[in-house]
């Protein structure tokens, strides 16, 4: 009894593996879930806004009209409509037909033919303010390409930017979203299989015959968590395959540091779903706090879709004892950027002090649960 026996806890994960292969649900979730929905959000989740309904007021129906119109519809982001008569763009916007609208003003190609100031309306639906947000950053590209096309000159300003995109360089939201995502997607599997497995244990009262024998809290917890590990891995090995397959996701790191990362992040997963299953002892339970505990965190706080840096200063702070908002800071910045350890020291240093915090937390609690 005294020390950590290897062999006994091998012969519990040697326990656990036949389990695992006798239960195809398990393998289904650990193997196919990862998979079916990285492949699934990562084409639903995109960033871009695109086909924008463009309700259109053409007071003038002249050529340079006409062009003006094209910009936007060949911009790939307005859908041009023309206002059904009987209603115009303004009761458009209101009935949410278009979300927004154009209003060109009379005499508008002769005006720029004379070389005259003209003047056209856009006119956005502000309900969403993300969406809102992205539409008035199409804008100056279409006002400097009008001003060229149009008025046969480019718009002459004392200075101007010339903006590079680094890491990601067409802007592609897909490769800023399947990392999260993965991310997302790992860390819950991992939290779910153990809660539900070990809770299961409890239910049937096969644990209470496995802490009959002389075996210690460490070994039984290193036994149970060691083969799932393997699982969720073998999970990540797919949801990369996918990454990189299906969409494209470049790989600018090192494979060995990224392998690093997810074994820390799968540490505390891991634990965080046996903590959860020693508290519970019921699947129904453990499943529901498993989803509220490992996926709204994930999906809210980690940075996935709100930037950390744009949160209340106590949510930044209070993020900082998620392991999903560390894990997604090294796994984007080992994939686009290419980062390397000394760059992602913080990220590594806070996962390892999370995961080991929470293997400790799971095994006082699980000692405490045997005493």
């Amino acid at each position: 009894m005294n020390g950590f026996n290897l062999h006994r806890a091998y012969s519990i994960a040697r326990k656990e593996v036949m389990h695992i292969l006798r239960d195809p649900f398990t393998l289904a979730l650990a193997l196919g879930l990862p998979v079916m929905l990285v492949t699934f959000f990562g084409y639903a989740i995109d960033y871009e806004v695109k086909g924008i309904t463009l309700a259109v007021s053409d007071q003038d129906g002249g050529p340079a009209a006409r062009r003006l119109k094209e910009m936007f519809s060949s911009s790939g982001y307005f859908l041009p409509v023309e206002a059904v008569p009987g209603s115009g763009p303004v009761a458009m916007l209101d009935s949410g037909r278009a979300s927004a609208a154009l209003f060109i003003e009379p005499e508008f190609s002769k005006k720029i033919m004379g070389g005259g100031a003209v003047q056209a309306q856009f006119v956005l639906d502000g309900s969403d303010n993300a969406k809102g947000a992205a539409v008035v950053g199409y804008l100056p590209g279409i006002q400097r390409a009008a001003q060229a096309r149009l008025a046969g000159q480019a718009l002459r300003e004392p200075f101007s930017f010339e903006t590079r995109f680094l890491y990601n360089p067409e802007l592609n939201s897909r490769w800023f979203t399947v990392p999260g995502l993965a991310a997302i997607i790992i860390g819950l599997l991992a939290i779910l299989l153990t809660a539900l497995t070990v809770a299961r244990e409890w239910e049937n009262g096969s644990m209470e015959l496995l802490l009959s024998t002389p075996v210690r809290p460490l070994e039984i917890m290193v036994g149970k968590l060691a083969p799932y590990g393997a699982l969720v891995l073998a999970g990540v090995f797919f949801v990369y395959l996918v990454a990189r397959l299906v969409f494209g996701v470049p790989f600018a790191g090192s494979h060995l540091l990224y392998l690093a990362a997810c074994l820390l992040f799968i540490t505390a997963a891991l634990s965080q779903g046996l903590f959860i299953s020693v508290v519970t002892r019921q699947q129904q339970v453990a499943m529901q706090l498993g989803m509220i505990t490992g996926l709204l965190p994930s999906m809210l706080l980690s940075g996935f879709i709100f930037p950390v840096e744009s949160m209340p200063k106590f949510f930044q702070y209070f993020t900082m004892i998620l392991p999903p908002r560390w894990f997604m800071a090294a796994a984007r910045g080992i994939t686009l950027k290419g980062a390397d350890l000394g760059e992602l020291a913080v990220p590594f240093l806070a996962l390892g002090l999370l995961s080991a915090g929470m293997l400790a937390l799971a095994l006082i609690k699980f000692k405490t649960d045997l005493e």
